[in-house]
C-alpha cells in the first residue's frame, strides 16, 4: 500500500442514506421489524419537489430512506441500476470546507462542493465525494445547528419499540475482483485511514468459494470500512453474486452494535427479521474453539448466534438474510466483549450458510 496521509479529521458516521423504491413502506419495514423510531419526514410538504425522505433512529444509529418522485432523477437512475441500497455513508466533520478541499486535493472525486442547508433550527454545511460504485461520502458539519433532525425534515413521532441496537460498528463494501487494494489505497491516501486487519482467501474460504478483505479504520477507530473482493474458487463467491445483482460495487452490509445480543435477536426474530441459518453442529465444539463465555450456549444455539475470540476477548454476531429481493444488502448484529476483530473464526460457518442460500437461488 502507498503512502498514508495525515488523517482527515472525520469524527464518526453521522447517518446512512438509502435510495429505495418506496420510502414510505421501507420506513415501516425498519420501524416494525428492526424497531427504529420514525422521527422525521422531508418531501413536497416541506418544500422538496423531487424526492421524499424518512429519518429513522435507534440509539446513535440514524438511517435516511429516500425515494425519487420523478423518473429522471439521480435516485431513480440508481435504483434502476442497483435496486434498493446504501447511497451515502455520511461522515461527521467539524469543518466541511476544509475536509472537502483536502480530500479533493488528495484525489477524491467531487460529487458536490460545500453548501449550506438551512431551516428554522439553524444551518448545516455539507459537501460530498465519490467512493466505490455509486456510493458517496457526505461530509456533514453541524456546528451551530440546534435541531434534533437534519435540516428540511419535519418531526414525526412513530415509535419502533426497540432500543437494543446502539450504534454502527462497521460498514462493508464489496468491490470487483482486483479492486480491493485500489480502494484500500483510496481510504489510506485520501482519509489517512490505517489498514486495521487484512484477510486473504486462506482466512475466508470454503470448499467452493473465497474472498479477500482489508479493513480500513479511522484514527479514532470509530469508522471501520472492510473492503471485500471475490477470490477464485470452484464456484461463484457471495461477493461475485453481489457484484452481478448490484451491477457493480456497493455496500454489502451494515453492522449494528448491541450490548445484549441475546435480547436483541430474541426481539428481532419475534418481529419477523430473517437471519441466516447456522447448523447445530457449530455449537458442539464451541467451547473448545472459544473457551469460557458468559452466555448460555444452549440459548445461543436456539438463536443461532455465532461466537469468536481473539487475544482481547470475544464477540457474538449474527447476520440477516438480504433485506431486498436482490441478494445484495444485509445487516449484522454484533456484541463485543473485548474482541475488536470481525469473527474470523466464523467465516467458514457463515460462508457455508450463505452458500446454501445462494444454491437455493441458483447462483452458486
Amino acid at each position: 500500500m502507498g503512502e498514508v496521509n495525515t488523517p482527515l479529521p472525520v469524527k464518526d458516521i453521522d447517518h446512512v442514506e438509502f435510495f429505495v423504491g418506496n420510502a414510505k413502506q421501507a420506513a415501516e419495514y425498519y420501524r416494525l421489524l428492526f424497531g427504529f423510531d420514525l422521527i422525521g419526514y422531508a418531501g413536497p410538504e416541506t418544500g422538496i419537489r423531487d424526492q421524499a425522505s424518512y429519518l429513522l433512529q435507534q440509539g446513535h444509529i440514524r438511517f435516511v430512506l429516500t425515494t425519487p418522485l420523478t423518473p429522471d432523477s439521480e435516485a431513480a437512475r440508481k435504483i434502476h441500476q442497483h435496486g434498493d441500497g446504501v447511497y451515502d455513508i455520511a461522515l461527521r466533520v467539524d469543518d466541511a470546507e476544509k475536509v472537502y478541499a483536502e480530500a479533493v486535493r488528495r484525489g477524491a472525486p467531487s460529487v458536490y462542493e460545500p453548501r449550506e442547508v438551512r431551516d428554522a433550527e439553524g444551518a448545516m454545511k455539507k459537501a460530498a465525494i465519490q467512493t466505490y460504485g455509486d456510493t458517496i461520502h457526505s461530509l456533514v458539519e453541524k456546528n451551530g445547528y440546534e435541531g434534533p433532525l437534519l435540516p428540511g425534515f419535519r418531526p414525526l413521532d412513530k415509535k419502533g419499540g426497540n432500543q437494543f441496537l446502539k450504534a454502527i460498528d462497521h460498514i462493508v463494501g464489496n468491490v470487483e475482483d482486483g479492486k480491493m487494494n485500489n480502494w484500500a489505497e483510496f481510504y489510506s491516501s485520501v482519509f489517512g485511514f490505517d489498514n486495521f486487519i487484512t484477510f486473504d482467501d486462506k482466512d475466508i474460504s470454503t470448499e467452493y468459494s473465497a474472498l479477500r478483505s482489508k479493513v480500513m479504520a479511522s484514527e479514532n477507530k470509530r469508522i471501520k470500512f472492510p473492503i471485500n473482493e471475490p477470490a477464485p474458487g470452484k464456484k461463484k463467491s457471495q461477493i461475485q453474486e453481489y457484484i452481478e445483482f448490484n451491477r457493480g460495487a456497493g455496500v454489502q452490509h451494515v453492522a449494528l452494535i448491541t450490548g445484549d445480543i441475546i435480547s436483541a435477536i430474541h426481539d428481532l426474530r419475534a418481529r419477523g427479521v430473517e437471519f441466516l441459518e447456522v447448523p447445530d453442529t457449530y455449537y458442539e465444539t464451541l467451547t473448545e474453539r472459544v473457551g469460557e463465555i458468559k452466555e448460555d450456549i444452549e440459548e445461543l444455539r436456539k438463536l443461532k448466534i455465532l461466537v469468536d475470540r481473539d487475544e482481547d476477548g470475544y464477540l457474538l454476531q449474527l447476520f440477516t438474510k438480504p433485506v431486498e429481493d436482490r441478494p445484495t444488502l444485509f445487516f449484522e448484529v454484533i456484541q463485543r466483549r473485548g474482541c475488536q476483530g470481525f469473527g474470523k473464526g466464523n467465516f467458514k460457518a457463515l460462508f457455508e450458510s450463505i452458500e446454501r442460500e445462494q444454491s437455493r437461488r441458483g447462483n452458486l
